[in-house]
């Protein structure tokens, strides 16, 4: 007869299966428009799954749209795309209320934000006053207009892109919104092979058109559900936790990581452990993401930047000196 410790195995090993399965099926739909960065696109599912919002800073032409809208397409729920510009106003995002004519009342209507996925597109083009529109939506899934609070759909996800070089007309996000996103990555140059074959599939057509959805929001809900479940020891919430508070000590950094990064941290490993068909998070999972999860959120001290030392180099020697569960520092 079996146990019921046998059948909760066998049911989170088919949980597991199934959401490797899915994963697979958006990776593959996804890698058919960005050719040669699995890594990249890993994070984005991994962003996905562990209810994050995702920020693709790079250099103009490298795909940062494309990706975001790839991942979109690859799921049967509401898209939205937000071209942020100078003259977006804070409403265009949240929505208004406007008078009826007809009903004599005010009538609420949705902006921007409402939907499962939103793509916001050169999100520093926004003026500081838009950009803080996102800052209730982002963490507390919900958005208050006129005193009425409206929550948002679940699986919510914002994919943000920003480019880091032109900066003639663009306002930097504030440290307050960085923080918000769980995870930012750069998509990079592609390999000769990759840009090869990027030249015979997208000169044809648009391989965007092409992507049909491979799941919809009631399964990614169910996805999520069974990341939340994915086990986290003590010594491991320790050693995120030490990770984080390292970067608060370091005379090397002027900001170091939030309690909401330590958060970010963990769930992103779970994430990556269901992904990788484990309901258990390990230390690997938690220093394999430490660049795309806190770097974003550091800012180097004078001598360190006049040093030429970057927050990823800080970071990559604060991981290196915390010592992992049952072991030494790796530096």
């Amino acid at each position: 007869m079996e146990t019921q410790e046998t059948g909760t195995s066998s049911h989170k090993a088919a949980d597991l299966e199934t959401l490797g399965r899915v994963v697979g099926q958006v990776r593959t739909n996804v890698e058919r428009v960005i050719e040669g960065k699995p890594d990249v696109v890993s994070s984005a599912l991994v962003v996905l799954l562990a209810e994050g919002h995702l920020l693709i800073e790079d250099v103009p032409g490298v795909g940062k749209t494309m990706l975001s809208k790839a991942l979109a397409r690859s799921i049967d729920c509401s898209v939205r795309r937000i071209q942020f510009t100078p003259d977006l106003l804070p409403s265009d995002v949240t929505g208004v209320s406007v008078f009826n004519q007809n009903t004599r009342e005010f009538e609420f209507r949705p902006g921007g934000i409402f939907a499962n996925i939103v793509v916001g597109d050169e999100i520093n083009r926004a003026s500081p006053k838009t950009q803080s529109a996102l800052l209730e939506c982002m963490e507390e899934r919900q958005v208050t207009v006129d005193n009425t609070t409206y929550q948002l759909d679940s699986p919510f996800m914002v994919i943000a892109t920003q480019n880091p070089i032109e900066m003639e007309g663009t306002y930097a996000l504030p440290e307050a919104q960085r923080d918000r996103f769980m995870a930012r990555v750069s998509v990079g140059y592609p390999v000769e092979a990759a840009e090869m074959a990027m030249l015979t599939t997208h000169t044809k057509s648009n391989p965007l058109d092409d992507l049909e959805p491979v799941t919809d929001a009631t399964e990614l809900r169910k996805l999520i559900g069974i990341v939340a479940q994915v086990y986290v020891a003590d010594a491991v919430q320790k050693y995120a936790v030490a990770l984080t508070a390292a970067t608060r000590r370091s005379s090397d950094l002027t900001l170091g990581a939030s309690p909401r990064a330590t958060l970010h941290l963990v769930r992103a490993a779970k994430a990556r452990a269901a992904i990788a068909g484990r309901d258990y998070v390990l230390p690997d999972d938690l220093r394999t993401l430490s660049q795309p999860v806190l770097a974003h959120r550091l800012l180097p001290s004078v001598e360190a930047a006049m040093s030429g030392r970057s927050t990823t180099d800080i970071l990559n020697a604060i991981v290196a000196a915390v010592a992992v569960p049952g072991g030494a520092p790796t530096s």
